[in-house]
């Protein structure tokens, strides 16, 4: 018996390591196959790593596990606890991140044209293998689902090694097309579904750029002449007043000025402090309840809030049930893409209400979230056994809501930011010609 050294990857994505008792390398692999282990280093202890053409599941930013070959029936497998590890990689500093949203939506609207044309489940892999020469990250990812899927695994088991870029929704749609032998549709549905969510946050994000401009814009020029142009006029009132008392919105103006001239550092670490502070507040959870109680009742953000997860339910709920996932698990999944916590508290009720026998309309009816429109429609299509069209029907209507809220928003938060601007900059100006006044009316 030797003793062997390795590097394996779980069922999970997560890196383990350790070592275990084996007659020879054929024999050390099939002990890791029977536990679902994908060896990416295999060695005789002390001796070189041979590596395989499994890439090491740690470039796709993996964690780590504590699971390690058991005894085998046959050979007696002796292995210590792996240990938890991060591996960098030159990769990790050329490239950085794994795929981007707009990769996976992608590879999915791809890999569904492929398997409708005919194509095996491999062939495509191998297909979209090669079309990811400039992505050495997904490229490898892929490899390794490729990997699985000729080792016997289902495509979703291979994608469930990576739920940073696979989540919930993703693996168990494609389960379900899986069983129900209709991948082709699923990986269409999701297609569509990824494009749409991709659609709305480009909106938001465009329609955010122009206040943000305009933001940066008045810190600056604040900014500018607080260190700048009332340091000059300071010393012009000294002069020409001769010790007087300077009016009050002056004397305001020049102490912010002398605080910003002499203590820059301590200014700008404030801000960075209340930034800093406003985002750890936020990952707390009580911060995070009150910014998502913030959310609903702020008269012009609620609008945009509550339709977005409206409507990030319903497409959700209903791209899952028309792809044939049970409804319990489909509603748990459906909470667990959400993360306002009002939301998932809802989805968790709905969920316990459906598990217990009850109409998923009654429920939703007595959740405030939830509009008495919304809860019409569902219920009408519990009615008539059509709940994933009339899902995915109110989806649709939301989507367009969401789309002319995010426009009235941004419409009002540019005279807004404007009036603030001429605000903030008249108070300064005005605050340094009442000196001028006083002077020009003693030397008269």
């Amino acid at each position: 018996m030797a003793i062997f050294e390795y590097v394996a990857t779980d069922p999970s994505g997560n890196s383990v390591d350790g070592t275990f008792e084996a007659a020879d390398e054929q024999d050390a692999r099939n002990i890791l196959a029977q536990y679902n282990l994908t060896p990416s280093k295999l060695a005789l202890q002390g001796a070189a790593p041979t590596k395989t053409n499994t890439p090491v599941m740690d470039l796709a930013g993996q964690g780590s596990s504590s699971k390690n070959p058991e005894p085998s029936s046959k050979k007696q497998g002796k292995g210590k606890a792996p240990k938890k590890k991060k591996k960098s990689s030159f990769l990790d500093i050329q490239i950085g991140g794994g795929p981007t949203n707009e990769d996976v939506s992608v590879f999915t609207r791809q890999m569904s044209t492929l398997i409708q044309a005919g194509l095996p489940l491999l062939r495509s892999l191998e297909v979209m293998i090669k079309q990811q020469e400039k992505k050495p990250k997904f490229k490898s990812m892929l490899e390794a689902v490729a990997e699985k899927v000729s080792s016997g695994g289902t495509l979703s088991d291979g994608l469930a090694m990576y739920p940073k870029t696979f989540d919930k929704l993703y693996v168990n749609m494609v389960k379900a097309g899986e069983a129900g032998g209709v991948l082709d549709l699923v990986l269409t549905r999701l297609a569509q579904f990824q494009e749409k969510s991709i659609r709305t946050i480009k909106k938001v994000k465009s329609a955010m750029i122009y206040p943000t401009v305009i933001m940066f814009v008045a810190l600056a020029i604040v900014t500018l002449l607080m260190m700048v142009v009332v340091p000059q006029f300071e010393s012009i009132f000294e002069q020409m007043l001769r010790g007087a008392p300077l009016p009050g919105p002056t004397q305001v103006v020049v102490d912010i000025s002398d605080l910003f001239s002499s203590n820059p550092i301590l200014v700008l670490g404030g801000m960075a402090s209340v930034v800093i502070g406003v985002v750890l507040l936020k990952k707390t959870k009580q911060g995070a309840k009150g910014f998502d109680w913030l959310g609903l009742h702020v008269p012009v953000v609620k609008d945009v809030v509550s339709k977005s997860n409206i409507s990030r339910i319903t497409r959700t709920f209903g791209t899952l049930l028309s792809s044939g996932v049970p409804i319990l698990q489909a509603l748990q999944i459906t909470g667990d893409t959400l993360t306002n916590v009002f939301f998932v508290k809802a989805m968790t009720n709905i969920h316990n209400a459906v598990r217990d026998g009850e109409s998923m309309a009654v429920q939703m009816d007595r959740e405030p979230v939830f509009p008495s429109m919304v809860t019409s429609m569902v219920e009408i299509g519990e009615e008539t056994g059509e709940l994933p069209d009339m899902l995915t029907r109110i989806a649709d209507n939301y989507d367009e809501d969401v789309d002319n809220a995010v426009a009235g928003v941004t419409s009002l938060i540019e005279p807004v930011m404007i009036v603030f601007l001429a605000v903030v900059v008249g108070f300064i100006v005005i605050a340094l010609f009442l000196p001028i006044v006083s002077i020009i009316e003693n030397l008269g």
